[in-house]
């Protein structure tokens, strides 16, 4: 056991002594680069981060941690984004409105939102590996009207959209809103291609994530997916209409 105090331990670590003290008091919440340095400070191996991994995702919906197990081991992902950006899509700026706009609301806490802005980044990885996963995803044209944080953080937002569209991996279609009642989706969806060839799906609701496995309703999912597909704009077209948006920020 070590008896260092907090300010010797925020020296070895590279943290404030304050830091330490709200992290020990509950006050503030532990990130992913604080439970890493912690794990090779005090030599536990993984202890501290698999510690963070499971605090943040008890803040999550129920249902999202096992689909964020899976989404990590996906080999080809399919979403579907209704009203916001699809959350790999997301960045910090944009992640951090809607997680603040959700505290100001008083549906979640400062800390959880803190917990899932972090967690969000953390998964967004799995776009930077080596051997990344197909992605396909379709944003509904909402995606591109709703100006979440403001003109700044939504000029972020396409930039970082149409600098995806450009990866070999990742295709980005919209689904204008002329398909009205032809949308396929009431929710977001995702479809998930795992390693072993099985095909799971996820659709959120308000305040719950459900994780699909039978074969059937899935199958069904998939239809209503390459469906969609069809209708919504191609590839250039949907990029051309996001850059459209980008150059219609207001000042």
């Amino acid at each position: 056991m070590r008896r260092w105090s907090q300010v010797e331990t925020g020296k070895r670590m590279g943290y404030s002594n304050t830091l330490i003290s709200y992290l020990e008091r509950g006050q503030r919440s532990p990130t992913r680069p604080f439970a890493v340095k912690a794990d090779e400070v005090f030599g536990t191996g993984d202890l501290f981060l698999e510690l963070w991994r499971r605090y943040t995702r008890a803040a999550q919906l129920e249902g999202f941690a096992e689909f964020a197990d899976a989404e990590a081991r996906c080999r080809r992902l399919r979403a579907l984004a209704l009203t916001v950006v699809t959350g790999l899509f997301q960045v910090p700026d944009y992640a951090w409105a809607l997680a603040l706009a959700a505290v100001e609301r008083g549906a979640i806490t400062r800390a959880a939102a803190e917990q899932r802005v972090e967690f969000l980044l953390t998964r967004q990885q799995l776009l930077l590996q080596k051997s990344p996963p197909i992605v396909h995803a379709v944003l509904d044209e909402s995606c591109l009207a709703r100006p979440i944080g403001g003109p700044v953080v939504m000029g972020k937002q396409f930039d970082h959209l149409a600098e995806l569209a450009a990866r070999p991996n990742i295709t980005i279609q919209v689904a204008p809103f002329s398909l009205a009642e032809n949308l396929p989706f009431t929710l977001p969806v995702i479809l998930l291609d795992l390693p072993d060839g099985t095909v799971i799906g996820y659709a959120e609701s308000q305040t719950q994530g459900h994780l699909e496995r039978r074969r059937q309703t899935v199958a069904g999912w998939e239809r209503e997916y390459d469906q969609l597909l069809v209708e919504a704009l191609p590839k250039a077209p949907s990029l051309a209409l996001i850059r459209k948006a980008r150059r219609e920020l207001a000042p």
